[in-house]
């Protein structure tokens, strides 16, 4: 899979956004024993969201239930922070650019986890055209 082009269109776009769902849920399979049922990932400007719906374990729920939210959340940001390369490593062979910032967040109460990527900024050289000019035609 190549990279996002800066000029390139919505496809290419979609399928490196494709690939990094796909890939990030099967780490999350990989190690957790299952994946989030639904993953999307978006990019807007110089950042890559994504969203996986689902997937906690049988483990996760019953601390949940049992009220130690603080577990499940110390797992998830360890899982996390311990698996930051590799995550990283996704988003920029998929984007082509470089990641500076990756951040995790989960919602317990709807099984919602968030992995967000901030790309390091494309120079006014790489900037897609917009096909207008100053005076907006």
């Amino acid at each position: 899979m190549t990279g996002i082009p800066v000029g390139g269109h919505a496809r290419v776009q979609g399928e490196a956004l494709a690939e990094i769902s796909t890939r990030l849920v099967e780490i999350h399979r990989r190690y957790y024993g299952q994946g989030p049922a639904e993953a999307k990932a978006e990019m807007l400007d110089d950042m890559v969201v994504c969203t996986l719906v689902g997937g906690f374990t049988t483990v996760e729920r019953t601390l949940i239930e049992a009220g130690d939210r603080g577990s499940v959340y110390g797992t998830r940001l360890g899982f996390q922070q311990t698996m930051e390369n590799d995550f990283r490593r996704i988003v920029e062979e998929a984007t082509g650019r470089t990641v500076i910032a990756c951040m995790s967040a989960v919602h317990l109460d709807t099984e919602l986890a968030v992995e967000l990527f901030v790309l390091e900024a494309l120079s006014e050289r790489e900037l897609p055209a917009t096909g207008t000019g100053a005076d907006g035609g």
